[in-house]
């Protein structure tokens, strides 16, 4: 049966952590019962050694050498034999200086000459050998024997039995297997422990599909066009894809850092690190609506989606001003549907001068409106917007003044970016006044030119801004608004003083125009308007030229080119 290797990654770390497990143990075993042979050897040699020196030391010994012949009975056999069996030793021999044998396990050896040459031991050293002789394989030792004047009489050899010497050496195997046997089944337990681990991290997943998956997430990461930004336990940013860098304005070596020193402080920050709480939270960063999300992660850490909704804001707000400028065109409508029957009336009545002569102010009254603010404001974008608000204005009750100070000549950079704070500051002014029902309902815009800044004003007789609010209402997420009900369109921002963190879609107008502010390097503020109210003040340094030539012309079909 072929023996397949594993495809997931756990199975194959399991496969691979068994069999260097069982190599190292393997190997230790063998490393270790190689040295543990030689030592054993060592021992027996010593062992012999020290019998061969305990018996050359015996007096009695050299004595009967030089004194009697070497006999089965003699007194230097006897003396041998019972050391030999007192030390267990394989053999004593006792000899000569020839070589013979005055003592030996086999009795009818001595008298012969020794297997092995005795020159070394007869010469006064001792010789340490593994050596095979009458007897067979043995560790053996051999000493000098001397007289008691020192002269060396003869030598001493003493054999321990390799067979004890390998039993020892058997003996320490199973020992030895066990421990490893242990070690080993250590190691299997924590190999399939890290396994199991590593299955759950990497959810079954193979070898093979780790480097596509890593290309597809690299590429799935920087092709969307959604901001992704991952953060680790410790709040470090740990991925930021191409999106998110062009939204937030952060640099790919953020990676490893913490938000709060790769941003400034602000909603945007709060939101990414979680300090706020929601699901698809309006923010401001560098003068784009995003919409932001926050998934936390299972190992402690979070990923941050974001989505540019600034164009959808921007079409928002104009669809907003589209729907006001259908309400007026239809309280107009009614209105011209009056004048055309009081009209129609004098003329059936034959009051003919009086018929022209209300015609005549009907017409001077919209163009005299028209004019003066032209007159005033030379950039077509922005009076334009002035004269569609009147209109907006006027059918819900409320009155659209222009201030006396108003002249706004030069030329505008960019129109729109002025365009959005007028339009939202007259939309919020327009809100505050309806809700407050003052008894003289009234909004008034100033346009003014010092040099190159553009100063916008905005004033209302609506219930005014708290001191204490009048930070607040410039923040991201922060509105005055009601929630809206479900299907109803978002509305720009107001301030009646009763504020409150915003729901969804609230809180972007004010934080709109003030982010444009600081993009000019200018600022916005509110202040208490004399008489009740609040004043809105905008100051756009290098918004304007200085030239009084507009830079957009429009057609006669009211298209800019």
């Amino acid at each position: 049966m072929r023996i397949r290797w594993p495809r997931r990654v756990s199975g194959q770390v399991l496969a691979a952590q068994l069999s260097i497990t069982a190599g190292v143990m393997v190997l230790a075993t063998a490393l270790f019962l190689a040295p543990l042979s030689s030592e054993i050897d060592n021992q027996a040699m010593h062992q012999a050694l020290a019998i061969a020196q305990t018996t050359a030391a015996d007096p009695d010994i050299a004595r009967d050498l030089a004194a009697t012949r070497p006999t089965p009975s003699g007194p230097v056999q006897r003396a041998a034999e019972r050391i030999r069996r007192s030390t267990g030793a394989l053999y004593i021999v006792v000899m000569d200086s020839r070589g013979v044998r005055w003592s030996h396990t086999t009795t009818a050896r001595i008298g012969e000459h020794v297997s092995t040459d005795p020159r070394e031991a007869l010469s006064g050293r001792e010789v340490l050998q593994i050596d095979v002789g009458t007897l067979g394989r043995s560790a053996r030792a051999k000493v000098p024997l001397r007289a008691r004047d020192g002269r060396i009489i003869g030598a001493v050899s003493v054999g321990i039995g390799y067979g004890s010497v390998r039993d020892q050496l058997l003996a320490a195997v199973p020992r030895l297997l066990l421990y490893a046997g242990a070690a080993l089944a250590v190691g299997v337990l924590a190999a399939i422990a890290v396994s199991r681990q590593l299955r759950r991290r990497t959810h079954g997943v193979a070898f093979a599909d780790i480097s596509a998956l890593l290309d597809e997430r690299e590429a799935m990461l920087h092709g969307i066009r959604e901001g992704v930004v991952a953060f680790d336990r410790r709040g470090r940013i740990r991925l930021v894809n191409d999106e998110a860098g062009r939204l937030l304005g952060i640099h790919p070596d953020a990676t490893g850092r913490t938000l709060e020193e790769s941003l400034p402080p602000g909603r945007t920050t709060d939101v990414l690190a979680g300090r706020v709480d929601g699901a698809d939270l309006l923010t401001v960063s560098g003068g784009r609506v995003l919409v932001a999300n926050r998934m936390p992660t299972k190992d402690g850490g979070a990923v941050a989606t974001l989505r540019d909704r600034t164009e959808l804001e921007l079409l928002g707000r104009e669809l907003d001003s589209t729907r006001g400028l259908l309400d007026a065109l239809r309280a107009q409508d009614h209105e011209h549907a009056n004048r055309l029957h009081t009209l129609l009336g004098l003329l059936e009545l034959g009051l003919h001068e009086r018929a022209a002569q209300f015609v005549a102010e009907l017409t001077n009254a919209r163009r005299a409106s028209a004019e003066q603010i032209s007159e005033r404001v030379h950039d077509p974008m922005l009076s334009a917007l002035l004269v569609g608000k009147s209109a907006i204005v006027a059918e819900r009750g409320v009155a659209l003044r222009i201030s006396p100070a108003t002249l706004l000549p030069g030329r505008v950079v960019d129109p729109r970016d002025l365009v959005t704070v007028l339009g939202n500051l007259i939309d919020n002014a327009l809100d505050a006044v309806a809700a407050h029902r003052s008894p003289t309902p009234l909004v008034e815009v100033e346009l003014r030119a010092e040099g190159t800044t553009a100063v916008l004003r905005v004033s209302d007789t609506g219930p005014g801004v708290p001191p204490g609010m009048r930070e607040q209402i410039f923040t991201e997420g922060w509105s005055t608004k009601r929630p809206a009900p479900p299907g109803s369109p978002d509305g720009p921002d107001t301030h009646d003083g009763s504020a409150a963190v915003s729901p969804r879609g609230r809180g972007i107008g004010l934080a709109l125009v003030r982010r444009l502010a600081e993009r000019y390097g200018g600022m916005a503020r509110v202040t208490a308007r004399a008489g009740g109210g609040a004043v809105f003040t905008v100051v756009l340094p290098e918004a304007l030229t200085g030239d009084d030539t507009p830079i957009h012309e429009f057609t006669a079909a009211g298209e800019s080119r």
